[in-house]
């Protein structure tokens, strides 16, 4: 069977970049510690808005003041916690959206190892249900930390994929394109969003640089010819 252009894509950014480095180091990775889960958890709401350099400087100070727990940051108050996490950004509100975060882990589930055993589908459900938690930063959490095979959609997705050719409109439509042509794996869900990051920050910008690109041979955007025929692209119905 001849692969379709999501498969394609993937081989080629891989190919490019090889296994994810920095943040996607440990993120991506499929066997972690119960403090490197809470890790991603923490980092999937400190990481909106802004980027992973001003998060990693937020966790280095929840670090050094010795917060190395859910818990513990559960137990510090507000004010304290926003002046700790201050260089991602909207810091008063991610302290307000962690809080609410980490008191529906425990309440409800006990801490992250129980949460992890149940159905994605409802975790999502209940996610979506906290002021602050979006489609993007629940889908984080289920896929990295709790390795769920669900898809995670960003901003570089999204302005890459339009690029191509794919002008879905929705968070949903653009997720189910992934998942109905990728295998249901984990493993290849979070290694290829991974890559996308890396394709967006490096070469799909808001200005593009086409003639670099790893994927220019699969990209419809400087022919727009071909763009009102993206349904003859291999693989899409």
């Amino acid at each position: 069977m001849s692969k379709n252009v999501f498969e394609k894509i993937y081989e080629e950014l891989k190919r490019k970049y090889g296994k994810p480095s920095g943040q996607w180091q440990l993120w991506c990775q499929r066997f972690k510690t119960q403090r490197e889960r809470e890790e991603v958890v923490l980092g999937a709401v400190l990481t909106q808005r802004t980027n992973w350099q001003n998060v990693e400087l937020a966790i280095n100070n929840l670090k050094k003041a010795k917060i190395n727990s859910l818990k513990n940051i559960y137990r510090k108050n507000k004010r304290s916690l926003s002046h700790l996490i201050k260089p991602s950004g909207f810091y008063k509100t991610k302290s307000r959206y962690l809080i609410s975060l980490i008191k529906f882990i425990f309440k409800n589930y006990g801490g992250l190892a129980k949460m992890k055993k149940r159905d994605a589908k409802e975790l999502r459900e209940k996610l979506l249900n906290l002021k602050g938690i979006g489609q993007e930063t629940a889908d984080s959490i289920l896929l990295y930390a709790f390795n769920k095979p669900i898809f995670v959609i960003d901003a570089y997705t999204i302005r890459i994929f339009n690029k191509l050719g794919y002008k879905e409109q929705t968070y949903e439509e653009l997720q189910k394109l992934f998942m109905d042509n990728l295998p249901k794996d984990e493993r290849i869900f979070n290694e290829y969003h991974a890559l996308l990051v890396e394709l967006g920050k490096n070469y799909c910008k808001n200005k593009p640089l086409c003639d670099e690109c790893p994927i220019n041979n699969l990209c419809l955007y400087n022919d727009e010819s071909q763009i009102r025929q993206r349904k003859t692209i291999v693989g899409v119905a």
